[in-house]
């Protein structure tokens, strides 16, 4: 597909208050985007527009309230004229992170309302938008749509929907001039994945016996955000960043198959998923 410029592309990101979200919204507005700030911490988006100065609007919404999106699109195309790219981003996860038995149902449903519900209310809002200006979709989805979820299972499989939810989306908007693609992030030293580095010693030591050294390394908000410019300027279907999961994902039949079995068989991994329990 021809590059699809960003300067003065109008640019809306959820879960814009820290992480990835801002980082990415640091790096589009570099390239030239204006770039729409959402999120439920006011402040941090409120700072960042201050930071980013011109071409930026903060707007505090929740990505659970299908109104608070249909207002913020309508400030976006007040301010703006229009939304060219969404980038549906919001997330969280079980903190601290805990088995489907012992955790408590209202976690695990709001996990999943914020991090699977919260992509599709955010894309429909923002879809005719899209639609209209030829522009690109951009969701959140993780490794974790194609590793194990021990104890993060409304994460991953709030991710694994996700991914399919962009890849359905993708060939449905196939030869109308809009696009979509999904993100893959593996580790990255954010809010989320701070429990897996040293936020929760058992989750630590899970990740450390799950995972080879190479795949477990974080990596900065800001190599994700480059990577997402560079996606959505070439439309890509995928991003995948870092991209040593990218023969992971090819070979994510096999490679399942083997981790489910090294979960089944190791008794450190049992031990710890107990002492997690409690």
């Amino acid at each position: 597909m021809n590059m699809f410029h960003l300067q003065d592309k109008v640019v809306l990101i959820t879960g814009a208050g820290g992480g990835i979200g801002a980082a990415t919204a640091r790096a589009m507005h570099a390239v030239g985007a204006k770039v729409v700030l959402l999120d439920v911490t006011e402040n941090a988006i409120q700072e960042l527009a201050t930071e980013l100065g011109p071409r930026t609007l903060a707007i505090f919404a929740s990505v659970t309230s299908r109104e608070d999106l249909d207002r913020a699109v309508a400030r976006a195309v007040e301010t703006f004229g229009g939304i060219d790219v969404v980038f549906a981003n919001a997330g969280i996860a079980c903190d601290p992170p805990t088995t489907i038995r012992n955790m408590d149902e209202a976690t695990f449903e709001r996990v999943v309302e914020v991090d699977l519900l919260g992509v599709w209310r955010t894309v429909r809002a923002c879809l005719p938008q899209i639609c209209a200006r030829n522009g690109h979709v951009l969701v959140t989805s993780s490794v974790y749509a194609f590793v194990n979820g021990v104890v993060n299972a409304p994460y991953a499989m709030s991710k694994a929907g996700v991914e399919m939810f962009g890849r359905s989306l993708r060939a449905e908007l196939a030869g109308t001039g809009a696009t979509a693609g999904v993100l893959y992030p593996g580790w990255v030293s954010t809010a989320i994945a701070k429990s897996a580095f040293g936020g929760n010693a058992e989750a630590t030591e899970l990740v450390k016996l799950a995972y080879p050294s190479v795949l477990r390394a974080p990596i900065q908000p800001a190599r994700i955000a480059e990577a997402v410019v560079k996606g959505v300027q070439t439309r890509s279907a995928r991003i995948n960043c870092p991209r040593r999961w990218i023969p992971i994902s090819i070979l994510r039949g096999i490679f399942n198959l083997l981790t489910d079995l090294t979960l089944d068989r190791d008794k450190r991994i049992h031990a710890l998923i107990r002492k997690m329990e409690k």
